[in-house]
C-alpha cells in the first residue's frame, strides 16, 4: 500500500500543473467588450493608483519606442538612396541609425522594467486583496464553491493581468501605434503601391489569424482528449485493489485505449490544419509580397519610385502587416483579462463576514473572557443549497459553565450542524444561541471564535512543522508554552522521539504522522490555544485502542474547567458527561445523565447502548 501515495501523489501534481498552465491561456473565457465589463475593469485602476506616474512614464518610453520604429524604414530608405549623393550624407545617415537603435534599446528596457514594476506591486496587492478577500467569506460561500475555482481566482486570473499589464497592454499600444503610423508612411511613399498593400495584406494577416486560432482550438481539444486519459489513469492507479478485485483490467484497458485512439484521431486533424495554415501562408503572403515587389520594380523602371523608395515601403509594409496579425492576438489577450477581472471583481463583491485582521483581535482582558454558559433555545436551521429540508428543527438545551455535554443520535440527525452554528460558521433561522446572558450574534465573530476551540475527527494538519501546528492555537506562543501544551495532550513523548523533535516535518495534511498523533497534535493546539467553550466532533472515533486511551486521556484534562460539548458515536466515552442531549432528525428526543437514559428502555439512547454494547 505504501507505494500508493507517492504515485497518486506525483499523478495529481503532474495534472494540476498541466491543468494551471493552460489555464490562464488556453481555458480562459473571452470575455465581450462592452461597458458593463469596462466598468468592471477600470475598478482595477484603484490598485494602479499608487504607481500611477511609474505607469505614465512606462507609456511615454513606450511612445518612443513606437517613434523609433517608424523612423527606422525611413531612415533606411534615405541610406540606401544617399549612395548616390555623398560620402558624408552616408555616414550622417548611418549614424542616425545607430542613434535610432541606441535609443530604441534604452526606451525599452526602461518601459519593460517600469511597466514589470508597476505590474508587479499592483497584482502583489491584488493578491493579499483577493486572498484577504477570500478567507473572509462564510462558509456558506465555500460550501457552493469548489476549491479549485477559487484557487484559480488567486493564481490563473491574477496570472493572465500579470501577463496583460506587463506586455499586452504594451504591445496592443505599441502595434497600433505602428500601424497607423505605418500607413501614414506607406501613402506618403506611395498612393498605388499602398492601396494594393491594403487590399492585399490585412485581408491575408486577418484569414492567417483565424486560422491560428482554429489551430488552436484544435490543439486545444487535443489537450482535453490527454487530460481526460490522464484522469483513466490517475482513477485506476488510486483504485488499483478494486480494479483488480472487480478483474476489471480488461475493461479499464479498453476505455484507455478507446481515449487514446481519440487523441489520435485529434492529433491528426490538427496536424492536417497546420499543413494547410502553412502552405497558405508559404503562397498567400509571399505572394502578396511578390505581388507588391513586382509593381514597386516596375514603377522603379518607370521612375515613379527610387530604389530606397522600394526599401522604405517594403519595410514599412512588412511592420504593418506584422502588427495586424499581431494585434488581433493582443485584442484577444485583452479580452481574456478583463474575463477574469470581471471574476476577480464578481469574488470582490461577495459579502464577507466582520473579522477583525488584526493581531490585537487575538488579546482578550480578564473582563471580556466568556464564562462558557451556553443556552440553545428554539433553535432552527436549514442550509441555504437545501431550503426544504430543515436540520435542527426546534432545538434547546443548556450548558452550563464548566459543563460536559454530549450530543449523540444517529449519523445526519444535526449533531455536527449544532456545532457550526455555535461557532457561526451559519446563523440560525429561528431562535436562538445565547453565552453568558448575550445572544450570539452580538459578539464579534473574532471575539467569539477566539475563544472557542474544536477537535475534529478528520484533524488537518499543515504542511510545515510540528511545533508550528501546535502554534496555530497561539501563534506568538514560546517553544516551553508549545511543549506544556504538548505534555498536557499525551503528544511530548512521541514527539520528542523524532529525531528533528518539535521541527518535525508533518508533510501534507499530516501524512507523515498516524491518526492518533495527529490527534493529539489537535488537541495541543486547543489546549494552548486555552478556549472557554471546546468542540469534541467525533474526536477518538477512527482510532485503535492504545491510541484511543491516549487521546482520551488528553481530553480529559483539556475539557476540566471549561465548557465542552462532545459529539461521540462510542457511547461508552461519554457516560460520565454532566448532560446527554439525543438528537434524532433535528429534534431533541430526550437529555438527561448517562443513568437516567439508559433507565428508560423505551428512549433511542437506551437503543443506540444496546446496540453498540451488545455488537461489541
Amino acid at each position: 500500500m505504501h507505494y500508493q501515495v507517492p504515485l497518486r501523489k506525483i499523478l495529481s501534481k503532474k495534472m494540476a500543473t498541466r491543468r494551471n498552465r493552460s489555464q490562464a491561456e488556453d481555458d480562459a473565457p473571452k470575455a465581450k467588450i462592452n461597458k458593463e465589463s469596462l466598468k468592471k475593469a477600470l475598478r482595477l485602476l484603484s490598485f494602479l493608483k499608487p504607481y500611477r506616474m511609474r505607469f505614465a512614464i512606462g507609456l511615454v518610453f513606450l511612445l518612443l519606442t513606437s517613434a523609433t520604429a517608424i523612423i527606422f524604414p525611413k531612415l533606411m530608405g534615405l541610406l540606401v538612396d544617399s549612395g548616390d549623393i555623398s560620402k558624408e550624407r552616408i555616414n550622417q545617415l548611418g549614424l542616425m541609425l545607430l542613434l535610432v537603435f541606441a535609443g530604441q534599446a534604452v526606451f525599452s528596457y526602461f518601459r519593460v522594467v517600469l511597466f514589470v514594476q508597476v505590474t508587479e506591486n499592483m497584482l502583489a496587492s491584488l493578491r493579499q486583496t483577493a486572498y484577504g478577500h477570500l478567507i473572509r467569506m462564510p462558509m456558506n460561500f465555500f460550501a457552493q464553491r469548489r476549491v479549485g475555482e477559487l484557487n484559480s481566482r488567486i493564481s490563473s486570473d491574477i496570472t493572465l493581468l500579470q501577463d496583460t499589464f506587463t506586455t499586452n497592454i504594451a504591445e496592443f499600444i505599441r502595434q497600433l501605434i505602428i500601424i497607423i503610423g505605418g500607413v501614414v508612411m506607406l501613402f506618403f511613399t506611395s498612393l498605388k503601391l499602398a492601396g494594393i498593400m491594403l487590399c492585399v495584406i490585412p485581408l491575408v494577416a486577418v484569414v492567417a489569424v483565424v486560422f491560428g486560432r482554429y489551430i488552436r482550438k484544435l490543439s486545444k481539444e487535443v489537450q482535453d482528449k490527454v487530460a481526460e486519459s490522464n484522469t483513466i489513469v490517475e482513477e485506476t492507479m488510486q483504485g488499483i485493489a478494486n480494479v483488480k478485485a472487480f478483474a476489471n483490467e480488461l475493461f479499464e484497458t479498453m476505455r484507455y485505449h478507446k481515449s487514446t485512439d481519440t487523441i489520435r484521431q485529434f492529433a491528426i486533424r490538427g496536424g492536417k490544419a497546420r499543413g494547410a495554415f502553412f502552405s497558405f501562408i508559404i503562397f498567400c503572403l509571399f505572394g502578396a509580397m511578390i505581388l507588391l515587389i513586382w509593381m514597386a520594380v516596375k514603377m522603379e523602371n518607370e521612375g515613379e519610385m527610387s530604389h530606397g523608395d522600394i526599401i522604405q515601403f517594403m519595410l514599412y509594409t512588412v511592420f504593418v502587416g506584422a502588427s495586424i496579425g499581431g494585434i488581433a492576438e493582443q485584442y484577444a489577450q485583452m479580452q481574456k483579462a478583463i474575463g477574469a477581472t470581471e471574476r476577480l471583481m464578481d469574488l470582490f463583491d461577495e459579502k464577507t463576514e466582520v473579522i477583525e485582521l488584526t493581531a490585537d483581535s487575538k488579546i482578550i482582558g480578564e473582563a471580556d473572557k466568556i464564562q462558557g454558559h451556553v443556552s440553545f433555545t428554539d433553535l432552527s436551521f436549514t442550509y441555504p443549497s437545501r431550503p426544504d429540508n430543515p436540520v435542527i428543527n426546534g432545538v434547546s438545551f443548556e450548558a452550563k459553565s464548566g459543563e460536559t455535554v454530549a450530543i449523540v443520535g444517529p449519523s445526519g440527525s444535526g449533531k455536527s450542524t449544532l456545532t457550526s452554528l455555535l461557532f457561526r460558521f451559519y446563523d440560525s433561522n429561528a431562535g436562538s444561541i445565547v453565552i453568558d446572558g448575550k445572544n450570539i450574534q452580538d459578539y464579534s465573530l473574532s471575539h467569539l471564535r477566539n475563544q472557542m476551540a474544536i477537535v475534529p475527527q478528520d484533524v488537518l494538519l499543515f504542511g510545515g512543522s510540528i511545533r508550528e501546528n501546535i502554534a496555530y492555537g497561539k501563534p506568538d506562543a514560546s517553544l516551553l508554552e508549545i511543549e506544556e501544551a504538548a505534555k498536557k495532550a499525551n503528544a511530548h513523548t512521541f514527539i520528542q522521539s523524532f529525531q528533528e523533535g518539535y521541527e518535525t516535518m508533518v508533510g501534507e495534511r499530516g501524512v507523515k504522522l498516524s491518526g492518533g498523533q495527529r490527534q493529539r497534535i489537535a488537541i495541543a493546539r486547543a489546549v494552548l490555544k486555552n478556549p472557554a467553550i471546546l468542540i469534541l466532533d467525533e474526536a477518538t472515533s477512527s482510532l485503535d485502542s492504545e491510541s484511543e486511551r491516549l487521546v482520551q486521556e488528553a481530553l480529559d484534562k483539556l475539557m476540566q474547567g471549561r465548557t465542552s460539548f462532545v459529539i461521540a458515536h462510542r457511547l461508552a466515552t461519554i457516560r460520565n458527561a454532566d448532560k446527554i442531549v439525543v438528537i434524532d432528525k433535528g429534534k431533541v428526543a430526550e437529555s438527561g445523565t448517562h443513568d437516567e437514559l439508559i433507565a428508560n428502555d423505551k428512549g433511542l439512547y437506551y437503543g443506540l447502548c444496546k446496540l453498540q454494547f451488545d455488537t461489541n
